[in-house]
C-alpha cells in the first residue's frame, strides 16, 4: 500500500515561522493551499494519509472534508503561551489505512507524549509520534510512505525508513 504523511506549515504561521527556511512558505498562510493539499492527498493516496494541523483550523477543514477522522496528539510538555487556555494537543486528520483487524494490540486514536526537543525546526515531531502515524495507517513491511514535508526527516528513524520517499508538496 502507498501512504502519505503531511505536516505543512500551519495556517497563519508559515511566514512567521518558516519564511527564513523557504521562500514560498507564506503560500501556506492561505486556506485554499491547505484545502488543495487535502484534495491532492485524496487523489494521490487513496490507500490512506495522515495530516497534522492546528486545532483552530478544524472547523473550516472539516466543513469541506467531513469524512476525515480526527485523531489527537496530546503533548505532555508544550510551550506555555500568554493566554488563559493552553493548547496542549494537536489534531491529526486521518483517511484510509489498512482495514484488517489482525493487528494487536489495537491502536488508539490518541497519543500522549512529549514534543521533540532540539530538532532544529519548530513543529518537529518526536519518534513516538511518527511511529504512531505508521500504526494509525496500519503500515506493514513492503508498504511505502511519502513524507510530504520532511522537516527534520523524522520518518527516516522509523521502521518505514527504508521505504520512505521524500516528496515536496
Amino acid at each position: 500500500m502507498k501512504f502519505a504523511y503531511a505536516d505543512p506549515p500551519y495556517f497563519n504561521n508559515a511566514k512567521r515561522l518558516y519564511n527564513d527556511l523557504h521562500p514560498e512558505a507564506d503560500k501556506w498562510d492561505n486556506q485554499e493551499s491547505h484545502l488543495n493539499l487535502i484534495s491532492k492527498l485524496y487523489l494521490n493516496y487513496p490507500d490512506g494519509f495522515a495530516l497534522s494541523c492546528n486545532p483552530v483550523d478544524l472547523s473550516w477543514i472539516l466543513a469541506k472534508y467531513p469524512d476525515l477522522r480526527v485523531c489527537v496528539w496530546t503533548k505532555t510538555y508544550h510551550q506555555i503561551r500568554p493566554t488563559t487556555v493552553q493548547y496542549g494537543w494537536e489534531p491529526v486528520l486521518l483517511h484510509g489505512g489498512r482495514k484488517n483487524n489482525k493487528r494487536k494490540p489495537y491502536v488508539r486514536d490518541w497519543l500522549s507524549c512529549r514534543i521533540a526537543m532540539n530538532k532544529g525546526l519548530t513543529g518537529a515531531k518526536p519518534l513516538a509520534f511518527n511511529n504512531w502515524i505508521l500504526d494509525l495507517l496500519n503500515y506493514e513491511e513492503g508498504d511505502s510512505l511519502d513524507d510530504l514535508f520532511t522537516g527534520t526527516n523524522g520518518f527516516s528513524e522509523t521502521r518505514a525508513g527504508s521505504c520512505l520517499t521524500i516528496v515536496f508538496a
